[in-house]
């Protein structure tokens, strides 16, 4: 190792990123456009509960077949990736001799600061509030050995699901009692009245009425973070594994795991969300009881299971020469990982709510995602040409000078 790179902690240089991770990024960047377009189309709120029993024909099955395929594969995928990041850090910093804390409280603050003004003054669906406050916890495991990770990550992981079955067998319990039916008559008129809200604000209102609607939805957001916040630390812990076992660097060292993970965890988790999907395709918040609480249960399953076949099955095809050409695009939107985040947001947001070209409502479900397609070609494409001049998006830029506290060569020849 150089002496310069002893100095002091910096951003891995471009030849020493592990090109998996990025192709991974790029590869969730699309994901979640996929899952988050119908949050930008129409409510927010109304595109979390499931396949809509409203639509039909191609609407229909383009709904379905985003909920069984994508609908929470992505944040899970993106919460694995954020914690292989925390494992590169670490690893750097151990090898250079350098304290890491410093830097690491720095760059969750900052990711803290970015993810808040994101929610509040664009688009209230946020992750990134819920990652830099999770964040934080990786340091009290850093010490641990790598191989506790994945107990420890998986356990996390079924807290909620465990959660899940005792509010369901307490609601079979208490259906039909007057207490019990009161209440969740309440909760439904609170969403639906909550669903009106922003079909009001971010249909038809003003950019200031729509601020005020997001950070309500933002405060509803943090208050289940609670629930959502052992799923996004579970995958943290089992995205830091990967990292330090070396699986992610080496995939040829671990035939076994990636072959299991393609042709057992995939098809178990499919049919875990084909089975949800059987028990309730709709989550009524009317009615709560073992049965719909069954059916999330499975898909929180399904969602860890199918987001581990994704990866290794991306994994496979890069190392197969006839795939890796075009992945590579993939990994120069992947590098822009934030930066393209945010864009998206901007750009669904300027397109559909009322103060932008106010096409709220209106593209149906079947066009929502060739809409989603171009959009991310172009992110590609213009990620790639950034990327031969610059060594970061734009908000990779930020992020890293905040960080270190001193703004980074952005120019290639400058580096």
């Amino acid at each position: 190792m150089s002496t310069a790179t002893t100095l002091h902690l910096a951003p891995v240089a471009p030849g020493d990123r592990i090109q998996a991770m990025d192709v991974l990024r790029g590869f969730a960047l699309l994901g979640i456009l996929l899952m988050n377009i119908e949050g930008f189309v129409g409510p927010l709120m109304a595109s979390t509960s499931g396949v809509n029993p409203a639509l039909s024909g191609a609407d229909r099955i383009a709904d379905l077949l985003v909920y069984v395929l994508v609908q929470g594969k992505f944040y899970t995928l993106f919460s694995l990736l954020f914690g292989m990041g925390f494992a590169v850090m670490s690893q750097r910093a151990e090898q250079a001799g350098r304290p890491f804390a410093g830097v690491y409280w720095r760059r969750g603050l900052v990711l803290l600061g970015i993810g808040l003004v994101h929610a509040i003054f664009i688009w209230a669906g946020d992750v990134l509030v819920m990652y830099a406050l999770c964040s934080f916890l990786l340091l009290a495991f850093r010490p641990l050995p790598h191989r506790w990770f994945v107990g420890l990550g998986l356990g996390a992981y079924v807290v909620p699901v465990g959660f899940m079955f005792m509010m369901g067998a307490l609601g079979s319990l208490l259906a039909g009692t007057e207490g019990w039916d009161k209440t969740m008559g309440e909760m439904a008129r609170h969403m639906q009245a909550l669903i009106e809200a922003e079909r009001v604000a971010y249909g038809s209102g003003t950019y200031a009425e729509a601020t005020v609607q997001r950070l309500k939805d933002t405060a509803l957001a943090l208050s289940n973070i609670t629930m959502f916040g052992f799923i996004v630390f579970g995958m943290f812990l089992l995205g830091a594994w990967f990292v330090r076992s070396g699986a992610i660097a080496r995939p040829a060292e671990f035939p076994r795991l990636y072959r299991g993970l393609r042709w057992v965890a995939l098809p178990v988790g499919l049919l875990a969300m084909l089975g949800s999907v059987a028990l309730a395709p709709t989550m009524d918040m009317a009615t709560f009881n073992l049965r719909l609480s069954s059916a999330f249960a499975l898909q929180l399953l399904a969602n860890l299971l199918m987001c581990l076949g994704y990866v290794a099955w991306v994994m496979r095809a890069l190392q197969s020469p006839f795939w890796q050409r075009p992945l590579s695009w993939f990994a120069s939107a992947g590098r822009m990982a934030l930066t393209n985040y945010l864009l998206q947001s901007l750009v669904c947001t300027w397109v559909f709510y009322g103060y932008g070209l106010g096409y709220f409502e209106q593209l149906p479900r079947a066009w929502q995602l060739p809409f989603v397609f171009v959009v991310f070609l172009l992110q590609v494409v213009v990620s790639h040409a950034w990327l031969s001049r610059f060594r970061f998006g734009p908000m990779e830029w930020l992020w890293r000078s905040l960080t270190y506290l001193k703004p980074q060569p952005m120019r290639r020849q400058s580096a």
